[in-house]
């Protein structure tokens, strides 16, 4: 009786595909399936063929060569059921196997990079083994540096193959993402983006006032005269009647523009726009005026250098 039990089972079992192809098998990694790209790393298995189970690396033109075949398969942009029957088809075709029995899982993705620069903690480039979102990649950079402008700058590749074309950049404001928590900015990624988060503009106020520095600028990136002096804790005693804002144009050229001090504290005059990377300075009341070169000068040194750095080069 036990000898038929045993006869039975062996039968049963015989014909079966043998899972235990590799003692290693069964620790390789298994990733979220996504479609296959160039020098990403494969699992192959072909069930009682253990000749022709390996991991493969999908060389950069997308192809991979299994053992025994002639013929190299092309499966750049194919999910890993498609891959599958791919080299079932190819096995069958060369008359290498009667009826394959093929699994391909994902072992490592290598053609999925999402990086993240500019004005973050961290800045890394990661691999899309899952689609994920625009908070968690920030997140594996440690989230937004202190400097950090009001705007993230996502670029993409076109989706077509022309290699002229300009990536596609989607900007995501980060108050409404961080602060409003809108659900539509927490974009999706699933690898080949680029996010850049710009650093802020600054103001920069120099001369007799309170505290010098370099000011970020919040939010929109605009800010006035008057918002500028009150970021330096506004006038030191006996400032002039006039002030100078030192712009920087487009093609390097420098202007100095002159505005009316006293009549915009006054409320006679408007109040004047600044744009990032202005200087703003003001002299006293003596009429000395600092050179640019020596306003530069403080900037080099940093804007929390004292006034008698500024005035050592009045003319």
């Amino acid at each position: 009786m036990k000898t038929a039990i045993a006869l039975l089972l062996a039968v049963a079992a015989w014909g079966q595909p043998s899972k235990n192809l590799n003692s290693q098998d069964e620790h390789k990694p298994n990733l979220p399936a996504q479609k296959i790209g160039p020098n990403d790393l494969i699992s192959v298995e072909v069930y009682n063929a253990p000749e022709l189970s390996r991991t493969i690396r999908v060389g950069g033109d997308g192809y991979i060569r299994m053992p025994m075949m002639k013929q190299r398969l092309k499966v750049d942009g194919l999910m890993p059921p498609e891959v599958e029957a791919a080299i079932a088809v190819g096995l069958k075709h060369e008359q290498i196997m009667v009826e394959p029995y093929v699994t391909v899982t994902m072992a490592e993705y290598h053609s999925r990079p999402i990086s993240v620069m500019g004005a973050v903690k961290t800045p890394l480039t990661f691999q899309a083994d899952s689609t994920i979102t625009l908070l968690d990649a920030l997140a594996r950079a440690d989230g937004l540096a202190p400097e950090a402008g009001p705007e993230i700058l996502i670029s993409r590749k076109p989706a077509d193959d022309d290699p002229n074309a300009q990536p596609l950049v989607q900007r995501i404001p980060v108050k409404a993402l961080m602060e409003a928590g809108d659900p539509n900015l927490n974009v999706h990624l699933t690898g080949g983006e680029e996010i850049r988060v710009p650093t802020a503009g600054k103001i920069f106020v120099v001369g007799n006032v309170k505290a010098a520095g370099a000011f970020t600028l919040q939010d929109s990136g605009e800010t006035t005269l008057l918002k500028a002096l009150a970021l330096a804790g506004g006038l030191a005693p006996y400032p002039g009647k006039q002030a100078y804002i030192i712009r920087r144009e487009a093609n390097g050229a420098k202007n100095e523009l002159p505005v009316e001090l006293a009549k915009i504290i006054g409320r006679k005059a408007p109040d004047v726009p600044l744009q990032a990377d202005d200087i703003l300075y003001v002299p006293d009341a003596t009429g000395r005026r600092a050179t640019l070169a020596a306003l530069e000068k403080v900037l080099a040194y940093g804007t929390g250098a004292t006034a008698a750095l500024i005035y050592a080069g009045v003319r």
